[in-house]
């Protein structure tokens, strides 16, 4: 056993918390070592002096853009993107201020991401249709996307995704959620950033506490080039905008935008149940995992062919702990969307959990 310092994603109880847990030795298969998604891949300029990184492998269409979650950035995707390349042209990238994109004068709201996602394709010639994959709240980014530019989408792949109505549920239900979430982002901006600003002392509880420790998905080696790039105050600005914008300014332009997707191939993957949770009673548990599936049915219903499954055994990275099927799932919406020869050339589908109300969908409206 080791005990490492990790950051838990905690986005069920708008959380983000940084503590010690002991992990057991992950085996070495499995754990990525290619320093490609955590060095810059292919910097483009979108105008306004700013550029933004782009990794983009393999060949066919529809090609497959990639979208990590709040403050992530392309090595997010390092245990998927390498499997989809080999079947048709899959990009993943860096929002603005993280990884190696620059960062942008405006805030992290949902709006901007997809205005920069849109001119960064643009600008880096990678030509539609898109099968677009979201995690987290690159679920809701890709979600404004294809709400803004349909005829460019072929397909969808929702990874645990947040919901603009995830704020308002959460809270209603559980008011202490919007308490702590709001002190969390009132710590990156008062803590974070200033201690950044001066540079970390390594050995420091600040950096600790901000920066975390190695994750046990990655080798040594490229947990330092990751702790090196998340170490800088462009990283924790831009983490904080996108935290104090996310249930408020980007979750409005969100449910502004919403339409539904008639029969585009829509799949909604969702991780197993959390545990109980320090300082709530099962009940609270159990109502928070039940909303969690709610919410996520909800969004299924946007298409007339939209499904949740529950993948077993994952958390809220589910592209870590079952990237099985995360490919699944993107292998399924091409085979859906590629013409018969291509098609014939794909795995044929798993299910890799429950599957959650698959013959209701919503044909019309928003909720």
């Amino acid at each position: 056993m080791k005990t490492i310092i990790v950051r838990l994603v905690y986005l069920v109880g708008l959380v983000v918390a940084t503590y010690a847990v002991a992990l057991a030795e992950e085996p070495t298969r499995g754990i990525v070592t290619d320093l490609t998604y955590i060095r810059p891949a292919r910097l483009v300029d979108i105008g306004h002096g700013r550029q933004m990184d782009i990794l983009c492998v393999g060949q066919g269409t529809p090609t497959v853009i990639f979208d990590a979650g709040l403050g992530d950035q392309i090595r997010a995707w390092a245990t998927v993107q390498p499997q989809i390349s080999r079947r048709t042209m899959a990009c993943s990238y860096d929002r603005a201020g993280l990884g190696f994109s620059d960062p942008s004068a405006r805030p992290g709201t949902s709006a901007n991401a997809v205005d920069d996602l849109h001119s960064l394709l643009l600008a880096a010639a990678v030509k539609p249709p898109y099968v677009l994959v979201g995690h987290s709240l690159g679920g809701m980014y890709v979600r404004l996307y294809a709400d803004q530019y349909p005829a460019e989408i072929a397909g969808m792949v929702l990874v645990d995704p947040v919901s603009e109505e995830q704020g308002r549920r959460y809270t209603a239900l559980d008011l202490s959620t919007k308490t702590l979430n709001d002190q969390y982002v009132a710590w990156i901006h008062s803590e974070c950033i200033p201690a950044s600003a001066k540079g970390f002392d390594r050995s420091s509880e600040i950096y600790k506490r901000c920066v975390g420790g190695p994750d046990p998905h990655f080798s040594s080696e490229f947990n330092k080039a990751l702790a090196d790039n998340q170490s800088t105050a462009v990283h924790f600005q831009a983490v904080w905008s996108e935290w104090v914008h996310v249930f408020t300014t980007s979750s409005d332009q969100v449910r502004a935008a919403r339409r539904t997707f008639g029969g585009m191939p829509l799949i909604v993957l969702s991780r197993a149940p959390f545990a109980l949770q320090p300082n709530e009673t099962q009940a609270m548990r159990d109502a928070k995992n039940r909303l969690w599936m709610e919410l996520h049915d909800d969004l299924a219903r946007l298409s007339t062919r939209g499904v949740n499954r529950v993948v077993e055994g994952a958390g809220h990275y589910i592209q870590f702990d079952r990237p099985e099927a995360v490919v699944g799932a993107v292998f399924e919406v091409l085979r859906e969307t590629q013409t018969p020869l291509l098609s014939s050339q794909l795995p044929q589908p798993h299910t890799f959990g429950r599957q959650s109300a698959p013959q209701q969908r919503r044909s019309s409206g928003s909720g």
